[in-house]
């Protein structure tokens, strides 16, 4: 059984990453537990651990006193001095104790302690590991889709997690054995719930995928400004290129439009468009309400502005239900009015 023990603790801290000296101090909890039901809720007890010979010894602890009030914690003088002379008023008397003499409600007790142990070890080994994941992008497998709630069981490096309806992207449909790029938008250090939130319809998740395809973005050279998202529909992305010979719309579409295919593939199909940052808030507005070409922009306010577009060029700078205008002021952090040219504003 001593070898079996130390094993399991090696097997745990290798295959689950739960620290030895978290077990014991654990396992030495559930000891206690099941010594206590057995003995008294009155009973001492220690535990020696030899790792070297991989051997575990328990022993009842009575303290020497001058009168014994309770047998269970206490030997008198005389008693300790027939067992060894050595011991004195105030010292300890020590008896090994076989865990195969606990009884089946003791062992019981000891056992649903270590169950737990291990179960708490495994999430602060969960959340110890994701600890630097959040706002990252990560891989997962699809490997369940039939919860009621719609959720989707994600397995990840450390163990699974759950993908909630909301947080997928609309009208999508993932498959059990599917790899999906998620995004991890908190890291829960409390003791109930998932370890990690993770999300596929967070704008951030558009911004990953381009820093993942595109090296220009990687290496500094084309910088991301920002991403507003209605997920499963239109993402808006804002780059620009800190080498004048670089175009920073066109490292991100990347040769035959490679690099956006490849994002897009990610997002089941979402339609993105990628603009131009400037620093001049009229050139990045006509800029972010792309794929409509703008007359004029001028600014009413310190966050608001007016924008002239041709009269065919209205609904397509409107978008769909207003979503085009929407996101670019997402975008831009701008209210934007759009008036076609020639109209009574």
């Amino acid at each position: 059984m001593n070898s079996e023990f130390f094993t399991a603790l090696e097997l745990l801290e290798k295959e689950k990453g739960i620290p030895q000296s978290y077990m014991i101090e654990k396992i030495e909890a559930a000891l206690l537990a099941a010594f206590k039901k057995e003995y008294g809720a009155n009973a001492l007890m220690r535990v020696d651990y030899d790792f070297v010979k991989r051997k575990m010894k328990i022993y009842q602890r009575r303290e020497v006193v001058e009168e014994v009030v309770d047998p269970t914690c206490q030997i008198s003088l005389p008693d300790a001095k027939n067992l060894s002379r050595r011991h004195v008023l105030g010292g300890f008397v020590d008896k090994e104790v076989k865990t195969d003499a606990f009884r089946r409600i003791s062992a019981a007790a000891g056992k649903s302690v270590i169950i737990q142990a291990i179960r708490e070890g495994e999430r602060i080994a969960m959340q110890e590991a994701y600890s630097n994941k959040k706002e990252e992008l990560m891989t997962a497998t699809v490997s369940k889709t039939d919860r009621d709630d719609g959720g989707v069981i994600l397995e990840l490096d450390q163990g699974t997690n759950l993908l909630t309806k909301p947080e997928q992207i609309p009208g999508e449909i993932l498959t059990v054995g599917q790899k999906v790029k998620v995004f991890v938008t908190e890291i829960n250090k409390e003791a109930r719930g998932p370890i990690v939130s993770l999300s596929r319809i967070h704008p951030k998740l558009v911004w990953r995928l381009f820093e993942l395809e595109v090296p220009e973005i990687q290496d500094g050279i084309v910088i991301i400004k920002g991403v507003s998202r209605e997920a499963g529909s239109r993402s808006k992305i804002a780059v620009y290129s800190r080498d004048p010979d670089v175009d920073a719309v066109g490292a991100c579409i990347g040769t035959h439009n490679m690099r956006l295919d490849a994002v897009i593939s990610e997002i089941n199909g979402e339609k993105i468009d990628i603009v131009t940052y400037s620093e001049t808030p009229e050139e990045y507005i006509a800029a972010a309400l792309a794929p409509a070409s703008v007359i004029s922009v001028e600014m009413t306010g310190e966050r608001s502005c007016k924008v002239i577009v041709a009269p065919e060029q209205l609904s397509l700078a409107i978008g769909r239900e207003g979503q085009n205008v929407r996101l670019a002021a997402r975008l831009t952090g701008y209210k934007i009015d759009i008036k076609a040219e020639g109209s009574e504003y």
